[in-house]
């Protein structure tokens, strides 16, 4: 049985202690997309390290249907934030490829706007002496549904251990706004939710995480493949160990 004020607590300690041996003093710089991800680990830090010490980053590519929900978000917590719109380095870089005769896949459209994200992300922490947090959850990191040094990324990731269900669990119990907490998890790039691009819900994801039970066969098995074929992601960088 998840207890939600333990592990809130535990997290909440665990921010403090990280911020002492890594960062004494520094910020902490979250991406806030609106999203439940974020929302949690902004607010995290806020009982953490205290709201004049939390910095949101928004980051809208163009326009963005759902940044008041990122807007509500700051303004619940009282945090200082900046906006800083990637669209024009996205299109800069799109731009060079296919002068280059780079014939741009899909895939690559979709995953490079975090991955500038988190370019602007750092940019802003060396700039306001912060740390960056990742937002990444279990249940996306388990089946690889995050962009390697793009949302991937980070200095330290309060959710990397919590599945979805249980990070709704804390976003409720730390008082944010039911709308951000509920809202349909999407990437905001290719148009589909989540659930849609993994072609299953994450309470089944969670299930088979958390239990490993999954009544369908079909579905299961697709989730073996992905995290078997995504897992990498999680690891360190390999390297060749030398002995002269």
């Amino acid at each position: 049985m998840f207890d939600v004020k333990t592990t809130t607590n535990a997290i909440v300690e665990w921010i403090k202690n990280w911020f002492d041996q890594n960062g004494n003093g520094c910020n902490a710089v979250v991406g806030i997309s609106g999203g439940k991800d974020s929302s949690t680990v902004a607010a995290l830090c806020v009982k953490a390290l205290g709201k004049e010490r939390v910095i949101g980053v928004l980051m809208p590519n163009g326009v963005q249907a759902d940044i008041d929900d990122a807007l509500l978000l700051v303004e619940t917590l009282g945090i200082s934030y900046y906006t800083c719109n990637v669209q024009n380095a996205v299109n800069s870089v799109l731009e060079s490829l296919q002068i280059n005769g780079v014939a741009v896949t899909e895939h690559t459209r979709i995953n490079l706007p975090p991955r500038i994200r988190m370019t602007t992300l750092y940019a802003l922490s060396q700039s306001v002496n912060g740390r960056v947090a990742n937002t990444c959850n279990l249940s996306e990191d388990y089946v690889g549904y995050a962009t390697k040094y793009g949302d991937g990324a980070g200095d330290f990731s309060p959710l990397a251990k919590l599945t979805v269900q249980e990070v709704k669990e804390i976003a409720k119990y730390l008082g944010l706004p039911i709308s951000l907490v509920e809202k349909t998890p999407a990437d905001g790039l290719c148009g589909k939710t989540d659930e849609d691009n993994l072609g299953f819900s994450y309470i089944v994801l969670d299930k088979y995480i958390r239990e490993g039970i999954c009544e369908d066969n079909n579905i299961k098995a697709k989730i073996d493949r992905l995290h078997t074929i995504n897992e990498f992601k999680l690891k360190p960088i390999p390297c060749f160990e030398y002995k002269p």
